[in-house]
């Protein structure tokens, strides 16, 4: 993927920067919607004449597939999320202040397509619950953001990670 292809995903990701080098992507954003006349894009890819006239018509971006959750656990770890979020299927330490406490994360996987974290993770201000302790006085979230901080797969790696928990059942060893 281009550097400049790169960018776009950043601006489409709302301007962010995510310390981002050639090669530090995988995955990719597609686009969705009209099929591409016979002989004019492969499919899953729009013909270069469509941005002509600005982002091609059903464009959206996708989360790369993939990722490693035991990666993604390591980076949980290296920003100590735990301080913050208490995982129940998880042996982190329990969270050191309740002011800055989040939400519990073991249940949400299932709840949440893979770009709802990735925001959630670069731009944590953009949905904040209201009146469940989690948004700053100016009503930004109290959660720091991490673009600029975490690189691309990194970010992936994350979001696989907190995509993959469940919460703990009567058989679930914690690990």
């Amino acid at each position: 993927m281009s550097v400049g292809r790169l960018l776009a995903v950043g601006l489409a990701l709302g301007s962010l920067t995510l310390g981002l080098t050639a090669g530090q992507l995988t995955g990719h954003a597609v686009a969705q919607g009209t099929a591409p006349k016979p002989g004019s894009a492969p499919p899953g890819k729009v013909p270069a004449a469509s941005h002509a006239h600005g982002t091609p018509r059903g464009w959206r971006f996708t989360w790369p597939q993939g990722g490693d959750p035991a990666k993604g656990r390591e980076v949980f770890q290296k920003l100590e999320c735990y301080s913050c979020h208490e995982v129940r299927s998880e042996r982190f330490p329990a969270p050191s202040d309740p002011g800055r406490a989040g939400p519990e994360l073991s249940m949400m996987g299932p709840l949440h397509p893979p770009e709802f974290f990735a925001e959630s993770i670069i731009n944590p201000s953009a949905i904040v619950e209201q009146g469940r302790g989690y948004a700053a006085a100016d009503g930004s979230s109290k959660m720091p953001s991490y673009a600029g901080s975490l690189t691309v797969q990194e970010t992936i790696d994350l979001v696989a990670y907190l995509r993959q928990l469940r919460p703990p059942t009567a058989s679930t060893p914690t690990p």
